[in-house]
């Protein structure tokens, strides 16, 4: 699904929406270029589960945990990602075995991590400084049913078709 979000409330109401939909554990891909609003969109779905503290980028630290409301978050950060033989320095793998929520951003540099998701994101530059593009796919039979449970109609924007 395809969305034209025109303001950056847009994309985080797309994120309370997906985050109230949520059934754990799920694993979320992100992808775009810098500056499209990946960390955005984490942010708000973080305080959608209830999260109330400060979500910085976990771009220097690669991994940030989260406890919401009975469920435990990996926000991951691959941007300067050297290697992925990093991520076994980490115990990053173990992560995914657990009941947990797990959102990935630059996940083209674990490439096996596509193959373990359930939702893509494709985050994309709008037309002006602060529109966005979005493209939501789901990755498994998980984030199927998440999807069909999303509220679309509490969304600014409705999906557009592709």
């Amino acid at each position: 699904m395809l969305f034209d979000l025109d303001v950056q409330d847009q994309t985080e109401a797309h994120a309370a929406a997906m985050a109230r939909a949520l059934d754990a554990p799920c694993v979320f891909v992100l992808r775009g270029p810098l500056g499209a609003g990946k960390t955005t969109w984490v942010r708000a779905f973080l305080r959608a589960l209830g999260h109330d503290g400060i979500v910085p980028s976990p771009t220097y630290t690669l991994v940030e945990p989260y406890e919401t409301v009975g469920m435990k978050v990996w926000h991951v950060d691959l941007y300067r990602l050297q290697d992925p033989l990093e991520l076994e320095a980490l115990g990053i793998r173990e992560l995914l075995d657990g009941d947990a929520v797990m959102l990935v951003e630059w996940p083209e540099r674990w490439p096996e991590i596509d193959a373990r998701s359930d939702v893509r994101l494709h985050l994309r530059h709008g037309d002006s400084e602060s529109a966005r593009q979005l493209e939501v796919d789901a990755a498994s039979e998980r984030g199927r049913g998440l999807l069909e449970r999303m509220e679309w109609g509490a969304l600014p924007k409705v999906p557009t078709p592709r």
